[in-house]
């Protein structure tokens, strides 16, 4: 039941709007979901539907200097050099810092902040602990909605993902991005990756990412809806406005479970 997937791409393209319609796919079908935001701007818990009451007291782990300190043996109060832990404790984390909305569970990362903060490296050093504990060790469907790349994700631990998912407009400026995704994952080795086309008009744009694609096989489309804007101001998760879109996704939710259960590079 575990299934481990990591999404990527250029800024605005969708990668949140897709995590969440994943997520409420495979809550649909009954397995247990950790959904992961690494934005520093985190907004996966209102597109996955959580109520700005329970996402009140959501920080990102990031942004907890006291627990860094305790699971690293970092100083508090900030300043450079000092020894910590390569290997914190994690495993109690995605429970006890994460929200939960029925099979979904949703967890925030947030960014490392360069310049000054104080603790840069014990702090990254957890998050990627954490990071590689919840893709190891656990066994449900995570969700990384990653952060303009792959920064959260070390050559020990892309090994553990499953599938990428590369997420693009139908412009030539989002699939450059993705281009440079390919490179980044398969520096890292992650070698089965997919292209999800977004905000799709009709046909013609389908064919501009199979024409644009290069070797990156697509896994589907979702096309533009206006569901996507009644969900924003509704608060109500998209996946359930949107029937078409639920069955989009589910044709990629397909492709993806074809290429992890392959265990062949794409």
């Amino acid at each position: 039941m575990g299934l481990k997937i990591a999404i990527s791409g250029k800024g605005g393209v969708g990668k949140t709007t897709l995590t969440s319609l994943l997520a409420h796919h495979y809550a649909r079908q009954g397995r247990r979901v950790l959904a992961i935001d690494a934005d520093p701007s985190p907004c996966l818990g209102p597109a996955l539907g959580f109520s700005d009451t329970a996402l009140l007291d959501l920080l990102p782990i990031s942004e907890m200097a006291e627990l860094i300190a305790e699971r690293t043996g970092s100083d508090p109060r900030g300043g450079s050099g000092g020894m910590f832990k390569l290997n914190p404790r994690v495993a109690d984390i995605p429970e006890r810092f994460s929200a939960k909305l029925g099979d979904i569970r949703l967890l925030l990362l947030g960014a490392v902040q360069k310049g000054g903060s104080g603790c840069i490296c014990p702090a990254s050093t957890l998050l990627k602990q954490l990071v590689r504990h919840v893709l190891l060790e656990r066994d449900e469907v995570v969700l990384l909605d990653l952060y303009a790349g792959v920064e959260h994700l070390g050559r020990g631990t892309a090994e553990a993902v499953d599938v990428m998912l590369a997420v693009a407009e139908p412009t030539n400026r989002s699939m450059r991005t993705v281009r440079q995704v390919q490179v980044l994952a398969r520096d890292i080795g992650i070698d089965r990756l997919l292209l999800v086309g977004n905000k799709a008009a009709g046909a013609e744009d389908r064919a501009f990412f199979e024409g644009t694609a290069g070797s990156l096989p697509l896994a589907g489309c979702l096309e533009m809806s206006p569901a996507a804007m009644t969900a924003d101001r509704s608060g109500a998760p998209l996946y359930e406005l949107s029937p078409e879109l639920a069955r989009q996704v589910a044709a990629i939710a397909e492709a993806i479970e074809r290429l992890a259960r392959s265990g062949e590079p794409a």
